[in-house]
């Protein structure tokens, strides 16, 4: 097959590198003593944990040592530093005389990480590394290759493939033949009873298949489901599965399901990095219950006590009869320990692991080539290609599952990406054979239909429908909630358009924040949980890790259960309620990676009974798919004003108020009413209040429908002139009886406007003339009597000419008019008057932090950098 595989493909399969961040960690571990980068430098980039002592040492996982690791308490160290250790991370355990292979003790794999201590599963038996409780380690995150020298080595088989199992479905992934099908019986019996019919079709199908088929299912349509089904029925035909998924959760996942229906399966790979549910059902686990255990344990027994001897011995005969023996020994113990594996393998009927765990030179190099009959490789949208082939190599028939309409597979590399590889195996297949290779789930089972409904018609053609258990529920239906209007939407737009919360960036990084859209969140995350709904069932997802990070700051103390992540790391998950926040706010209609379609599909979808979408609408509906998302919550869903959240209205002098329930809320924003109007204009306000709604709605944010208005906006607009107008011949008839109140309440005298509206029929037009021109060329403050004519400053909000003594507004009684027209020019336009600068850019203590460590770090850097001046040698 090595002139018919499409060799351009394997290339570009090929051609994967590593990102920045994993070729530094691979510089740090591997040349570290070489490039004398100094350990703090390694701490502060996340990679390795400095001056740590052992809380507590136990045996777990099977003979493996459990080490817990912890800040020195003593010296009131509490908190581990910021670090980007995790479970499943490869780590080394070394001395206090560096991060040295001399110095290294033992090395190991993380199984837990929390803010104060990190648990490590070492591989060397405890009684060996004599390790002292009250001593001091480094802790160093080790480079792991091993992923990419499989996935190569898996592309290097395929391109050199000539005869084996996967012969046939090569050249149908390929291209080079049609997919065909064999029959099957028309009266299967499904074992899950519970299936709907489109996920009855795609079990059919897939067995139907000869060589390969796909199932692809959108979010909530019971995929692994469908996928446990698929597998119990070929169990059921005598077929033995290997199965495969590229996260150890996927994985770990259809090993529960398996297991509920007595299924005989088998989890591959570390114990450390398994769910504790399952590892019962891992090869260790089963193995330490095998039948040549104690023969194992005895032949290890034997080899101990021969080292042992080989000490105490002075003759050189014997010391070298033993070392014979020691040899036999450790050969009978490699034969025993690979057939007990494969013993173990053979009686399984579905064996699990990752895609990379299924690789020829771990434990299933025990097994035949042609051991599986199928491969099943689950959420295989996400994965590499190229790690897919680690597995089917090994199958002659495999079944595909996933979502190609979700996030792709993560490729850091621009280079590999362009070359191919970021297309998944799943969505090429889908391209090339469209729907003879394909079954779509279309019931789903998690969403409200007011948010499936835009998922459906934007992403899957509208073909999905809600199930009639989550058709119409909401947070209020669940126990112990109570029914509030946040409780009783399944969407919710909370629109910042116009109350100046733009996005902060951080100098030299990607990643970007919105404060503002933080204090909303927190807000809403306060009126769900004093409703009654438990913060372990709530998700809060952001675009951005510098988001991500501002949110925890804010959140966790006080909801430890609540679960903030990004929308990449929230994929395949789901809760109750979702408070998705895009981050983005900006005059340039800016949106940055928040245009991948796939993203935004994904975190809409986690959420069950409500989603909550934190946005700047003006600057996001630039976006087209965007657009249709803003639309639909508008349409379908409670539009509301970050002026109900936050503080801005009283900042801008400006009142809100929320009036109506349900559909009919509407929020009026206004002025404060001021001067002598003020209860009139109070009356107008309530007679105007559905038209005031609506027009202030078209200016912050998108309109709200009310399908249950008493009347269409035109007859509203009418009725608003109307009373405008009658309001106005009102104020001149009393405007002279007011006008004795503005001179005793006001520090002015009587300008232009007022002698002319105080004169009456039979005063002389001479003398009235005289009269304003007298007014005109004096300050208007009272008993002020200088001149204007030539050094003068005009009032904007009262419109009259003062002295430079008196022109200052709070002077002069215009004090509360300035202030609020400052506060709104210096939000909308960033500027108070033409060169008065632009709009205050403060340092936020999170970016301060941020710039204090790099200002550090270029200062080392500098130190390092500077030659110190050679002395000058002594004449005397």
């Amino acid at each position: 097959y090595t002139k018919q595989v499409n060799e351009s493909l394997v290339f570009k399969m090929l051609t994967l590198k590593r990102s920045e961040s994993e070729c530094f960690l691979l510089l740090c571990t591997c040349r570290l003593w070489q490039e004398n980068v100094s350990l703090k430098d390694l701490q502060s980039k996340g990679v390795c944990l400095l001056k740590l002592q052992i809380g507590s040492q136990s045996t777990g996982l099977y003979g493996r040592s459990l080490l817990l690791l912890e800040p020195r308490k003593h010296m009131g160290v509490s908190v581990l530093p910021s670090n980007n250790f995790g479970p499943g991370d490869i780590v080394g355990l070394y001395d206090l005389d560096g991060c040295k292979p001399s110095s290294q003790l033992c090395t190991g794999v993380v199984t837990r990480i929390s803010q104060s201590a990190v648990t490590v599963a070492c591989e060397d038996s405890p009684d060996g590394l004599n390790l002292d409780t009250d001593a001091l380690y480094n802790l160093m995150k080790l480079a792991n290759d091993v992923t990419y020298k499989r996935m190569k080595k898996a592309l290097n088989t395929l391109n050199g493939y000539s005869s084996g199992p996967a012969a046939d479905l090569i050249s149908v992934l390929f291209g080079y033949s049609e997919p065909g099908s064999i029959s099957q019986p028309n009266d299967l019996s499904f074992l899950n009873t519970g299936l709907d019919e489109s996920q009855r079709q795609a079990v059919s199908f897939a067995l139907s298949q000869r060589e390969v088929a796909v199932i692809h299912g959108p979010p909530g349509t019971g995929k692994t489901t469908t996928v446990v089904e698929i597998i119990l029925q070929a169990v059921k035909q005598g077929q033995k599965v290997l199965c495969c998924a590229g996260s150890n959760v996927a994985v770990d996942n259809l090993v529960e399901r398996l297991a509920k229906a007595k299924a005989k399966v088998l989890r591959l790979g570390h114990p450390a990095r398994l769910l504790e549910s399952i590892q019962k059902h891992s090869l260790d686990a089963v193995l330490a219950h095998s039948d040549n255990t104690n023969i194992i344990a005895d032949i290890r027994k034997d080899i101990d006590k021969a080292f042992m001897g080989m000490k105490k011995m002075n003759d050189k005969r014997d010391r070298i009869h033993l070392k014979r023996e020691v040899g036999e020994l450790r050969k009978e113990l490699r034969t025993r320990e690979a057939t007990a594996i494969a013993e173990v393998l053979k009686r399984a009927d579905v064996v699990l692991a990752t895609n990379t765990g299924a690789n020829d030179g771990g434990p299933l190099k025990n097994l035949p080539v042609d051991h599986f009959d199928w491969v099943v490789i689950d959420e295989c949208a996400q994965a590499l290609e190229s790690s897919c082939w680690i597995a089917l190599l090994r199958g002659r028939k495999c079944i595909l599952a996933g979502d190609y309409k979700q996030l792709p597979p993560t490729i850091k590399s621009h280079t590999a990406a362009s070359k191919g590889l970021s297309v998944s195996l799943m969505e090429r297949l889908i391209q090339k054979y469209g729907d003879s290779v394909v079954r779509m789930l279309t019931v789903q089972y998690r969403m409200n239909i007011n948010i499936m409904t835009w998922a459906s018609e934007q992403m899957y053609q509208g073909q999905l429908t809600a199930h009639s258990s989550v058709e119409k529920h909401l947070l209020k239906d669940l126990p112990g909630v109570a029914s509030v209007e946040e409780t009783s939407t399944p969407l919710l737009l909370i629109d910042t358009a116009g109350c100046g919360l733009s996005e902060m960036e951080v100098t030299d990084e990607q990643s970007k924040g919105n404060q503002g859209e933080v204090d909303i969140v927190e807000l809403h995350i306060k009126a769900l949980t004093e409703a009654g709904v438990k913060p372990k069932d709530i998700a809060v997802i952001a675009p951005y890790n510098l988001q991500v990070d501002l949110l925890r700051q804010r959140l966790s103390a006080r909801h430890p259960d609540l679960e903030i992540k990004s929308v990449d790391g929230f994929q395949g998950r789901e809760k109750e309620a979702v408070v998705l926040t895009l981050v983005r706010s900006n005059r340039k209609g800016e949106i940055g990676f928040l245009a991948e379609d796939r993203r935004i599909n994904v975190a809409v979808t986690r959420a069950r009974r409500h989603l909550a979408l934190v946005c700047d609408t003006q600057t996001v509906q630039t976006h087209g798919f965007l657009k249709t998302l803003i639309d639909h919550m508008t349409q379908h869903g409670d539009v509301r004003t970050a002026f109900e959240y936050l503080q801005v209205a009283e900042e801008l002098g400006l009142n809100h108020e929320s009036q109506g329930e349900g559909k009919d809320r509407c929020i009026t924003v206004s002025r404060p009413p001021t001067g002598p109007n003020e209860a009139g204009e109070e009356e107008e306000q309530q007679a105007l209040q559905p038209a005031a709604a609506l027009e202030e709605d078209s200016v912050t944010g998108p309109p709200v429908e009310q399908p249950a208005a008493p009347a269409d906006l035109k007859t509203l607009h009418l009725e608003r002139m109307r009373r405008e107008q009658e309001k106005r011949e009102q104020k001149k008839r009393e405007q002279e009886k007011h006008l004795d109140t503005v001179r005793k309440t006001k520090k002015t005298k009587a300008g232009a406007c007022e002698i002319a509206a105080a004169a009456t029929a039979d005063v002389d037009f001479d003398t009235l003339i005289d009269a304003v021109v007298k007014a005109e060329r004096v300050c208007s403050f009272v008993k002020c009597k200088t001149l204007v004519i030539h050094l003068g400053q005009l009032c904007l909000f009262c419109n009259r000419q003062y002295c430079l003594g008196h022109h200052i507004p709070e002077v002069h009684g215009c004090g509360d008019q300035a202030k609020a027209n400052a506060r709104m020019r210096i939000s909308k336009e960033g500027v108070l008057y033409a060169g008065s600068g632009h709009k205050d850019k403060s340092v936020d203590p999170n970016k301060k932090a941020y710039l204090h460590r790099k200002l550090d770090s270029k200062l080392k850097d500098m130190e390092k950098q500077r030659k110190t001046k050679p002395k000058e040698s002594d004449n005397n």
